[in-house]
C-alpha cells in the first residue's frame, strides 16, 4: 500500500508514520507537511533514512503540488490541520484556510486521481460539550470554538464528497491525545516543561473541565484499523477510557515534576471553554475490535520520562512559540 500522510511531521501524524515504517513489510509513505508551527521534521528523524519514506514540504492548499503528488497513491490519511484552540480564538482565518479550504482542495484532487480511500482525522471537539453521558457517532455536531467549527466543516465536506462523488471516505473523532513528541503548547508537555524548568503553570478557571485521555499509540492503532477495515462513509469515535478533570491531571503532573500546588497560577477561563468531553466507543470496538491498550498510569509515566530526557527537543520549540502560555 502506498499512503499519502498529510501533516505527517506533526505529533500524531509522525507517530503514525513511525509506526508504519517500523513494520519491514509495511506501507510506502509520502509525508506532506508545510512545517508551520507544530510541524517538526525532527519528529521523523528516527525514520528519515528509510527508503520507503518520501518527505515533501508543501501546503495542502497548493493544488498544483497535489496534482503532481497524488497519482500512484492508494489512500490518503489526512492529519494536516491548524489545531490549537487559543490561537483559533485569537485569529480564526488560518484555521478556515487550512482546515476547510485545504481539506476541500485535497478532496478535489483525491476524486480527480481516483484515490482508493480518504481517512479524515477529526476530533471530539466537533461535538461541543456534554454535561452527562457520552456522545455516539450519531450525536449532533455543536462546535464552540473556531478550531472545532473548522474541523466540523472539514468532516462535512469529506462526507459530502463520499455521497456526491463516490469517494471512499472514513472519518475518525478522537479524544485528547498525549505521548512523546507532542508540541509543548498542550497541557501535558507544557506543564511538564515548565515544571522541569522551575516555572509556574497556568490553569484555566476552576480547573473542573473534564477530558478523556488517549495515548497517541492507541490512537494510531485505531486509525490503521479504520483505514484498512472501516466501512465507507462511516464515522468512528476513538477514546482512551480515562476521564480526568484538569485539576486531577494537574495534580498528577505536579507529582511527576516534584512540585506542589504553589506552582499553579489560576488564570481567567478561556472564551467558550467546553466543560466536558466524553465519547462512546462501542462502534469501533464492536466492528473493528479496538480496545485502548495503554493504561493511563503507565502511559503518563513513559511520557514524563520522555520529556525529562528530551529537553533538547522541546526547549527550542518553546522559545520559537514564545511559551509558556496558559493552555488546557
Amino acid at each position: 500500500m502506498r499512503l499519502l500522510v498529510t501533516g505527517g511531521a506533526g505529533f500524531i501524524g509522525s507517530t503514525y508514520v513511525r509506526g508504519l515504517l517500523a513494520d519491514p513489510d509495511g506501507a510506502t509513505v509520502t509525508v506532506l507537511d508545510s512545517l508551520t508551527f507544530c510541524g517538526n521534521l525532527s519528529n521523523l528523524e528516527p525514520v528519515m533514512g528509510d527508503p520507503r519514506l518520501t518527505f515533501v514540504e508543501a501546503d495542502i492548499c497548493d493544488g498544483a503540488v497535489l496534482q503532481d503528488l497524488l497519482p500512484g497513491h492508494d489512500a490518503i490519511v489526512h492529519f494536516a490541520a491548524e489545531s490549537q484552540v487559543d490561537r483559533s480564538i485569537a485569529d480564526p482565518a488560518p484555521f478556515v484556510r487550512t482546515n476547510v479550504v485545504g481539506t476541500q482542495t485535497l478532496l478535489d484532487k483525491a476524486v480527480e486521481h481516483r484515490i482508493g480511500r480518504f481517512l479524515q482525522v477529526s476530533t471530539d471537539e466537533v461535538y461541543g460539550s456534554i454535561a452527562h453521558g457520552s456522545w455516539t457517532e450519531e450525536s449532533p455536531m455543536r462546535p464552540n470554538s473556531p478550531y472545532a467549527a473548522s474541523k466540523a466543516a472539514a468532516e462535512l465536506l469529506a462526507q459530502a464528497y463520499h455521497r456526491t462523488y463516490g469517494l471512499d471516505v472514513v472519518v475518525t473523532r478522537c479524544s485528547n491525545n498525549y505521548g512523546p513528541y507532542q508540541f509543548p503548547d498542550k497541557i501535558i508537555p507544557l506543564f511538564l516543561a515548565c515544571l522541569f524548568e522551575g516555572r509556574e503553570v497556568s490553569l484555566y478557571g476552576d480547573g473542573e473541565h473534564a477530558r478523556d485521555w488517549l495515548h497517541v499509540d492507541d490512537h494510531c492503532a485505531a486509525l490503521h484499523l479504520v483505514l484498512t477495515k472501516g466501512r465507507p462513509g462511516e464515522v468512528y469515535n476513538i477514546g482512551g477510557g480515562t476521564e480526568l478533570t484538569n485539576n486531577e491531571l494537574t495534580g498528577l503532573l505536579l507529582e511527576a515534576g516534584g512540585a506542589g500546588w504553589d506552582r499553579v497560577r489560576r488564570v481567567r477561563d478561556r472564551k467558550g471553554h467546553d466543560r466536558r468531553y466524553s465519547m462512546n466507543i462501542d462502534k469501533i470496538s464492536t466492528e473493528l475490535g479496538y480496545t485502548p491498550r495503554i493504561p493511563f498510569s503507565s502511559g503518563l509515566a513513559d511520557t514524563v520520562a520522555w520529556y525529562r530526557a528530551n529537553g533538547h527537543w522541546w526547549r527550542p520549540l518553546m522559545e520559537r512559540a514564545a511559551l509558556p502560555i496558559p493552555v488546557t
